[in-house]
């Protein structure tokens, strides 16, 4: 895929949390006429699941081509069954780096999948962070995500469709690097049909992978960061970024830029709240405002600067998203989408989050500067120390039913 550019015409939908999100994506696969394409980290068999599933049955036996890719390590647990039923639809699924397992444990720890796009006849697209999975609905109880996703349509869908087309013809095996060079000159995005405009926005559809794009989402963060003049507001749930991403928040708060963070108070997981804290001080001192979302865990990768800028998707602020896992946000310059998504992280700071000041934060000075030195060298470094991790080309497979049914079931959560 070549260098993202941004792309006039477009129109968003903001959708917040499974009860906007689900209905109006299985709504579109259900109603598809051609393709269907679909990635997502996650899919459990519960009753999200199974909505999903009757969408894609219902595709397929009306003729639309689907395919549908889903990560080994996120989505491990799938019955023979139900991958039985999609595929003798004629629903190709496959599965990204599906690893085998040593004494019951998934050993597919590095470089996931952790896109989650959908695209509809090349028509209609969704991007953001929901997974197919019920703790995305307020019914789930107290322990139901926080989270939000675009429905778009316009000339950027395009650019979408052939992302996910390339990523499921370079992830087959058996294909050799002469056809898979082949296939990126045969359709650049400067090459795709023109689209009608469906609206004012411009865009840009960014990702991040291990070989041409391994920073991009970050750079993009850090670009606008430094371009802000009134106002930035992060909701991110995962926030252990590096070191340059903080260097660029602490510069924008002390120029005078109200630079507000949304992160987890509510944790899905202790660890998570933990390494966010580490960097509390530094960014106090700053003038940076933190806010924790208190109601339940946070799952949203969002953000919206000055009037008209934002981005929604699957991207974390944290080692993994940012140096590991394939991952996927949508920009946006549009100043109706910035308010809309503005106005309902204003909400979340005002009614259900805590603001942290300094003196909330309980810790001995010795301690925190100790800490300090560990945590500043660590995060000048990362990036660069993700190279030492496990590194392999990506992978699909194509599966005609689940992994072995005897295969034990996890009971730790996948960050998500």
């Amino acid at each position: 895929m070549s260098a993202p550019r941004w792309v006039d015409g477009n129109r968003f939908t903001l959708l917040e949390n499974g009860e906007a999100y689900f209905p109006r994506v299985f709504e579109a696969i259900a109603a598809a006429r051609h393709e269907v394409l679909l990635e997502t980290f996650i899919l459990f068999e519960d009753k999200v699941g199974l909505a999903l599933h009757a969408a894609l049955l219902s595709a397929a036996r009306n003729g639309a081509k689907v395919d549908i890719t889903i990560d080994g390590f996120g989505s491990p647990d799938l019955s023979p069954a139900f991958i039985g039923a999609l595929t003798e639809a004629g629903v190709r699924v496959h599965v990204f780096d599906p690893g085998t397992r040593l004494f019951g444990w998934r050993t597919n720890l590095f470089r996931r999948m952790h896109r989650k796009i959908v695209v509809v006849d090349g028509e209609r697209a969704f991007v953001g962070g929901i997974n197919y999975s019920a703790d995305h609905l307020a019914d789930f109880g107290p322990e139901a995500k926080q989270d939000y996703a675009v429905e778009l349509e316009g000339p950027l869908v395009a650019h979408i469709q052939r992302f996910v087309q390339q990523a499921i013809v370079e992830g087959r095996p058996g294909r050799s690097s002469s056809e898979r060079r082949w296939f990126r000159r045969r359709a650049p995005p400067s090459a795709l049909p023109p689209q009608a405009a469906a609206g004012a926005a411009q865009a840009m559809f960014v990702t991040r992978d291990n070989r041409e794009h391994p920073q991009d989402i970050e750079r993009h963060y850090r670009a606008v960061i430094r371009a802000a003049r009134h106002r930035l507001v992060i909701a991110n749930a995962y926030f252990f970024p590096g070191y340059r991403l903080l260097r660029e928040l602490r510069r924008a708060a002390r120029r005078g830029v109200q630079v507000s963070l949304i992160l987890q108070g509510e944790p899905d997981m202790a660890i998570v709240k933990s390494a966010a804290e580490m960097l509390y001080h530094h960014l106090l001192r700053a003038g940076v405002h933190i806010y924790e979302y208190c109601e339940r865990p946070l799952h949203g990768k969002v953000a919206v600067a000055d009037d008209e800028w934002s981005t929604v998707g699957s991207s974390n602020l944290d080692p993994l998203s940012l140096s590991l896992n394939l991952e996927a946000n949508v920009m946006i310059r549009d100043r109706d989408f910035n308010r809309q998504l503005g106005e309902r992280l204003d909400h979340l700071m005002a009614h259900c989050c805590k603001r942290i000041e300094a003196t909330d934060l309980q810790e001995s000075s010795l301690w925190r500067l100790v800490r300090s030195f560990f945590v500043f060298h660590f995060l000048r470094r990362y990036p660069a120390w993700a190279g030492w991790l496990p590194a392999h080309a990506p992978r699909l497979s194509s599966v005609s039913h689940a992994p072995a049914a005897g295969a034990e079931r996890l009971t730790e959560p996948a960050r998500s």
